[in-house]
């Protein structure tokens, strides 16, 4: 009878140590999976990111080598800044052609 005791609490400790072993797999597993995910992600934002910056850099009147690696290196409120300081010169340009258009008198 005490055969039986022990094959059973071998059982029963083997069951544990296979869920135990289970459950550090699955969650290795898990783990691996959401740092892929993460690095995905990561390079995906990255990959936007350059080619915000080479549209960006294509609306700029002349930026240079050294003009293009300083503007990978801004943040995005220096950009946004930029691009309202670029939006702005653009509305003053179209104000100035306007009232030089209406300056023009119209031929009878």
């Amino acid at each position: 009878m005490a055969d039986s005791r022990d094959l059973s609490a071998n059982s029963g400790s083997a069951v544990l140590v296979s869920a135990m072993a289970g459950a550090v797999l699955g969650a290795a597993g898990l783990g691996w999976w959401l740092l892929r995910q993460a690095e995905q992600r990561r390079l995906h934002e990255r990959h936007q990111h350059m080619l915000r910056m080479t549209r960006w850099q294509g609306t700029a009147a002349d930026p240079g080598e050294s003009g293009k690696r300083e503007a990978g290196r801004l943040d995005s409120h220096q950009q946004d800044r930029q691009l309202h300081e670029r939006v702005h010169q653009l509305n003053q340009a179209i104000d100035d052609v306007r009232r030089q258009l209406e300056q023009l008198q119209p031929l009878p």
